[in-house]
C-alpha cells in the first residue's frame, strides 16, 4: 500500500542546491513521518485491539492518519483535544473533517483520555512512542543506501520538529545502522512547537543516550504554533514557485527559513526531508490568503 522507498531528487532554491526526500509521495493518507510512525500499526496485526485513543490538536496531521488506521483495523477511534472553535464545529475542514468522516469521537476539554482496559491502545499525541522507531529505521536505511549507490558518502540532514520523534529517530538509526564506506549523517533540526529546552526535553523522554539526539538549530525571533508569519507565507510561495513542489503550511516554512540561515548545515551536501502534511493546507492557506491577500503565486 505505501510507495516505498520514496525518491530523492535534486532541487535548487534561493541559491542552493540540495536533495530532497520526498515522503510526502508515500500516501495520501499516510503522508510522510507519519507513515514512517505508524508503520509499525501498519505493517503488524493487533487482534486483541477494539479501540485506538489519543490526544492533541483539532487539525493534527496524526490524528487524520490515526482516523484511517483506525478504519481499516475496525477499531473505535476516540480522540482528545482543549479546545474546538465554534467555526470548526459547525463548518469541518481540513484534517477535522476527514477524521471525523472516518468515524473519529471528539472529546474536548477533558483531558488526555486514558486506557480503560487491555484492548485500548493509546498512542501519544502526534505519534510521539517507541514503535515510531520501527518505520523511521526504514527511512534511515533507504537514505543510507542511496548515499552508497551515489557516491555521497558524507551528508547533512535537515528536516523540522513538533515533538522531534522523526529527527531523534532518524539520528539514532542512522548512527545504529551504518552501511560500509558511508559515514553517519548530522541530523539538523529546529523547534516549530515549543522551543528548544521542549525539543530537548522530548528527545529524553524517549532516548536517554543524548549521542543519539539531533543537532537543534533555531532563528533568534521566537514564533508561535499556528500563528501566521508573513515571512513564513512569502518563503512557502517561492518553494512553490521555484521547485514546483507543494510543502507544509506549519512546519516547512520555518524549517526551511532555519536551514537556510544555518550556514554549517550546507559544509556538507544537504538533504531536506518531505514530511508531507499538506491536508493541513486545507485549513491554514485560506488563513493566510485571508491575511495577506497582497501575495500571490
Amino acid at each position: 500500500m505505501l510507495q516505498l522507498p520514496t525518491p530523492i531528487e535534486q532541487i535548487r532554491f534561493s541559491g542552493v542546491t540540495l536533495y530532497l526526500k520526498r515522503d510526502d509521495l508515500i500516501h495520501a493518507d499516510f503522508s510522510g513521518n507519519k507513515a514512517r510512525k505508524f508503520y509499525h500499526y501498519l505493517e503488524n496485526a493487533f487482534p486483541s485491539v477494539t479501540k485506538l485513543i489519543s490526544y492533541g490538536s483539532s487539525q493534527s496531521n496524526a490524528m487524520y492518519s490515526m482516523s484511517v488506521l483506525a478504519k481499516m483495523k475496525e477499531w473505535e477511534f476516540e480522540y482528545s483535544v482543549d479546545h474546538l472553535s465554534e467555526y470548526l464545529r459547525e463548518n469541518p475542514h481540513g484534517n477535522y473533517a476527514g477524521a471525523i468522516k472516518n468515524g473519529m469521537q471528539i472529546h474536548v476539554g477533558q483531558g488526555a483520555l486514558a486506557p480503560t482496559n487491555k484492548n485500548t491502545l493509546l498512542m501519544e499525541e502526534g505519534g510521539r512512542q517507541k514503535e515510531a522507531e520501527y518505520g523511521i529505521k526504514l527511512l534511515a536505511q533507504e537514505i543510507q543506501e542511496w548515499q552508497n549507490n551515489n557516491n555521497t558518502k558524507a551528508l547533512n540532514i535537515f528536516l523540522p520538529s513538533g515533538t522531534g520523534t522523526t529527527a531523534l529517530f532518524l539520528q539514532k538509526s542512522l548512527h545504529s545502522e551504518g552501511v560500509v564506506g558511508v559515514q553517519h549523517p548530522t541530523v539538523y533540526t529546529c523547534p516549530c512547537v515549543g522551543d528548544s529546552a521542549y525539543l530537548k526535553k522530548q528527545f529524553l523522554e524517549l532516548e536517554e543516550d543524548v549521542a543519539y539526539h539531533p543537532s537543534i538549530v533555531t532563528l533568534e525571533k521566537k514564533y508561535h504554533f499556528g500563528k501566521l508569519y508573513k515571512e513564513n507565507y512569502k518563503i512557502w510561495l517561492e518553494l512553490r514557485k521555484q521547485t514546483g513542489i507543494e510543502f507544509d503550511l506549519l512546519y516547512d516554512p520555518l524549517g526551511w527559513r532555519v536551514m537556510l540561515a544555518t550556514p554549517e548545515i550546507f559544509d556538507k551536501p544537504v538533504m531536506y526531508i518531505h514530511q508531507g502534511g499538506l491536508l493541513g493546507n486545507e485549513s491554514m492557506l485560506p488563513r493566510y490568503e485571508r491575511k495577506y491577500p497582497e501575495l500571490k503565486l
